[in-house]
C-alpha cells in the first residue's frame, strides 16, 4: 500500500490521494501495535495524528516505509531519531496551527480574567450574580510565556495588543533576539523569575525530558500567589497532582487546560469539580482553517515523496534515505 491511515482521520485532503495511490484507512490499527506492525510491513508512507505510536520498533517492521506524515505540530508520538536512523522522512506541518493555538491561548487568558464560564453557568442556572462574575482586567497586567517559538511569539503580539507585559523564558532564546524586541519583551534567564512577576502564565514547550513536569509543586510555589496557569502545548509538561493542590490550597487563582497527562483522561481527576478551571478537550488546532492547511500540507508532501521529489515540510530531510 501507498498511504497507510491507521487512526479515525476525516480528511477531504484524501480524496485526491486516493485517485492517485493505493490508501488504506483502518480507524482502531493504532490500539493494537502487533496488528499495526503487521500492517505496517506493506506500507511505503504513513499518516498519522497523535494516536499512533510510531515507535523504533514500528519503524523497523517496516521495510519499505519511507515517509510518516504527522498531521499536527507535536512529535512525541514518533520516534524521529529512528525513523532519522532507518533514512525514513519525517514530515509535520509546523506553522499550520499556530495561529489557532494562540488565538485559543488569547480566549482562555480572557475567561479566566474574567471569569466567563463561571459567569455563563450561573446565568444559565437562573442566578443573577454579577458580584461573583467579577474579574480584572489584562491591561498593564503581566504574562509569562514559557517557549517562545511559533506559537508564542503570536502570543505575544497578542497580548501587547491588550496592554500586557510579557516575559519570556526559553533557553534557546538570545537576548538580542528580534523576535524580543519586536513585542517589546523581557527574557528571563531563569523559569522561577519569570513565574514570580507574571499574572498569567502561559506554556508553549514541546514536551521532551527536559520539559516533562517542569510545571510541578515548585515551580508553581514560585507563582505569584493570584495568578493563573494556561496550558495549550502538551499535558505532559504538567504534575496536575500539584497543578490541583496549587488551585485548592489558593496559591493559583485559576487554570485553563486545553491537553492533558492522559488523552482523553482515563478517570475524573477532580478539576471537574473546580470552578475556576476551565477544561477543553485539545482543540487548539481544531478550526477549519488549522486543519485545511495541515491536511493539505502533509497530503501534499506525501504525494511530492510518493513522486520521488523532496518534501517542503520536513523535519530531518526532505528525500527518504533508504
Amino acid at each position: 500500500m501507498d498511504i497507510l491511515i491507521p487512526e479515525e482521520l476525516a480528511v477531504t485532503a484524501l480524496q485526491s490521494l486516493s485517485e492517485k495511490y493505493t490508501v488504506v484507512r483502518e480507524g482502531a490499527l493504532w490500539r493494537d501495535q502487533e496488528k499495526l506492525k503487521s500492517r505496517a510491513r506493506e506500507a511505503r508512507t504513513l499518516m498519522v495524528r497523535n494516536q499512533t505510536q510510531v515507535t523504533a520498533e514500528l519503524i523497523a517492521s517496516a521495510p519499505n516505509l519511507i515517509a510518516v506524515g504527522r498531521l499536527g505540530v507535536g512529535l512525541d508520538n514518533i520516534d524521529v531519531a529512528a525513523a532519522t536512523k532507518a533514512g525514513v522522512v519525517v514530515v509535520a506541518p509546523l506553522d499550520a496551527n499556530a495561529t489557532s493555538v494562540a488565538e485559543l491561548t488569547m480566549g482562555l487568558l480572557l475567561a479566566l480574567a474574567r471569569r466567563i464560564p463561571e459567569a455563563d453557568r450561573t446565568t444559565k442556572s437562573g442566578a443573577w450574580d454579577r458580584k461573583g462574575s467579577m474579574g480584572i482586567e489584562l491591561d498593564g497586567k503581566t504574562v509569562a510565556i514559557c517557549g517562545f517559538g511559533r506559537i508564542g511569539r503570536l502570543v505575544a503580539a497578542r497580548a501587547r495588543a491588550f496592554g500586557l507585559k510579557v516575559l519570556v523564558f526559553d533557553p534557546f532564546v538570545r537576548e538580542d533576539s528580534p523576535a524580543l524586541s519586536d513585542v517589546s519583551a523581557k527574557l528571563c534567564d531563569r523559569l522561577e523569575d519569570a513565574l514570580a512577576n507574571a499574572d498569567f502564565v502561559t506554556t508553549h514547550s514541546p514536551l521532551t525530558p527536559e520539559t516533562e513536569r517542569m510545571f510541578n509543586r515548585q515551580t508553581f510555589a514560585a507563582m505569584k500567589r493570584g495568578a493563573y496557569f494556561i496550558n495549550t502545548s502538551r499535558g505532559g509538561v504538567v504534575n496536575e497532582t500539584d497543578l490541583m493542590d496549587a488551585l485548592k490550597d489558593g496559591h493559583l487563582a485559576g487554570a485553563a487546560l486545553d491537553v492533558r497527562e492522559i488523552e482523553p483522561p482515563d478517570s475524573r481527576s477532580g478539576f471537574e469539580e473546580l470552578s475556576n478551571v476551565i477544561l477543553l478537550p485539545h482543540i487548539g488546532a481544531a478550526t477549519i482553517e488549522a486543519q485545511t492547511r495541515t491536511f493539505e500540507t502533509v497530503a501534499g508532501d506525501l504525494d511530492r515523496i510518493l513522486q520521488n521529489q523532496p518534501a517542503r515540510n520536513f523535519v530531518n530531510f526532505a528525500l527518504p534515505r533508504r
